[in-house]
């Protein structure tokens, strides 16, 4: 059974209740009931981060949206779109016990081929990477913190 831990993200106010051994966890985006997985603890409080500290609207942001990736279906944790309907970020969330690894960065990447978002960001809840993808270049950059909605 997971138990809620602290992450390197502000504190939320959500909705949990416990039934037997399981937790739960109220999505507001999805306006659902989640069982409770460190996954989902990490990816709730991302998406909390973007809605209220980089200020990206609710309705632009999709959660574990379907992707088909070499006839495999795969789903993105986070996926963030600009007001004309563009994918602009993709963010890979992990349980905290999972290390951010190049593995990692390779999952969200193979992902990213099909969206190829400007703004690449891996999670663990505990460390946070983002990198600004330069497609005329083929390279990227790593950034101190994803920008605001604003500055997209």
């Amino acid at each position: 059974m997971f138990k809620p831990v602290a992450l390197n993200l502000p504190p939320y106010p959500f909705k949990l209740h416990q039934k037997e051994d399981t937790f739960f966890i109220f999505d507001e985006l999805r306006k659902k009931e989640l069982v409770l997985t460190p996954e989902e603890w990490v990816r709730q409080h991302f998406v909390q981060f973007l809605i209220l500290q980089k200020k990206y609207p609710k309705t632009l942001i999709k959660l574990e949206g379907g992707l088909r990736l070499n006839k495999l279906q795969k789903r993105t944790d986070i996926l963030i779109f600009n007001k004309n309907g563009k994918a602009e970020v993709l963010v890979e969330c992990k349980a905290t016990s999972i290390k951010i690894t190049q593995g990692v960065f390779d999952q969200a990447a193979r992902y990213n081929m099909l969206h190829k978002v400007k703004y690449l960001v891996v999670s663990n809840g505990l460390q946070h990477f983002c990198c600004e993808i330069n497609y005329e270049t083929n390279s990227y950059l790593f950034l101190e913190e994803l920008p605001n909605y604003q500055s997209l």
